[in-house]
Order: C-alpha cells, then sequence, then structure tokens
C-alpha cells in the first residue's frame, strides 16, 4: 500500500504551527495525529491522520508518553485488551512513543484506573 507523506507532512506543518497546547492526564483516551509512519509503525487514519492513544505519562504541558489503541483483536505480550465504551481495543504496547501535547485532537474518555495499572504491568514487564 502506498502511503501518502506529503499530505502527512502538509498536515504537519500545520498541527506544529498551533498555538493551543490541550489540557490532559494520564489515563485519558485521546484522538491524536500520529500521522503516516515508515514500515510497521502504526499510522493515523483518515484525512487528519488520527488514531486514539492512551496518555501513559505526563512530563510536562507539552510530552507525554502514550501507546497507540486499535480496535482488531491482537492478543500476545506486545498487546494489551480493555473495554472502553462496551468496545474491545488492544493498545499496542510495542509502538509506545513521546508526543508533544500538539497532536492531541479531542479527549474521548478515561480508561479505567484497574485496567490502567495493568496496562503500566504489563509496559514494565515489556522492557525487563
Amino acid at each position: 500500500m502506498k502511503k501518502n507523506f506529503y499530505s502527512w507532512h502538509t498536515k504537519k506543518s500545520a498541527i506544529n504551527n498551533l498555538n493551543r497546547r490541550p489540557l490532559f492526564r494520564e489515563r485519558e483516551i485521546w484522538f491524536c495525529y500520529l500521522g503516516q509512519n515508515v514500515g510497521h509503525e502504526q499510522d493515523g487514519v483518515g484525512e487528519n491522520f488520527l488514531r486514539p492513544v492512551v496518555v501513559l505519562k505526563k512530563f510536562n504541558d507539552s510530552l507525554l508518553w502514550a501507546v497507540p489503541l486499535t480496535s482488531a483483536s491482537r492478543y500476545g505480550s506486545f498487546y494489551f485488551q480493555f473495554y472502553f465504551r462496551g468496545v474491545v481495543n488492544s493498545a499496542i504496547l510495542s509502538q509506545v512513543r513521546l508526543l508533544d501535547s500538539k497532536r492531541l485532537k479531542y479527549r474521548a474518555g478515561y480508561i479505567s484506573s484497574d485496567h490502567f495499572n495493568l496496562l503500566k504491568t504489563k509496559i514494565r514487564q515489556l522492557l525487563v
């Protein structure tokens, strides 16, 4: 599948020029401008290149660690499944990434405290 990097670069330039930084917290699920990426890196979808992510760690008002989500059922040590709004989501643990908060488009909700703690445990296990 051919990727449209030109459209993403145009969109990315506009995102970079935004003056707003949304308020966000750990445990929140946001739709995020993830863009068009190389190879097997998780891409955003649609004309805005959006994908839901869970905010894992807030470093300051500008930087966060996030893990992208997929609605596809994925199993194994690199995935964590949980329910959000009655739908199974899979967090793609191998794709945790540092993001600038300018990439956050809109908040979709929260992952439960119990699921969030399990998610963090799975990520720690992945690093050992």
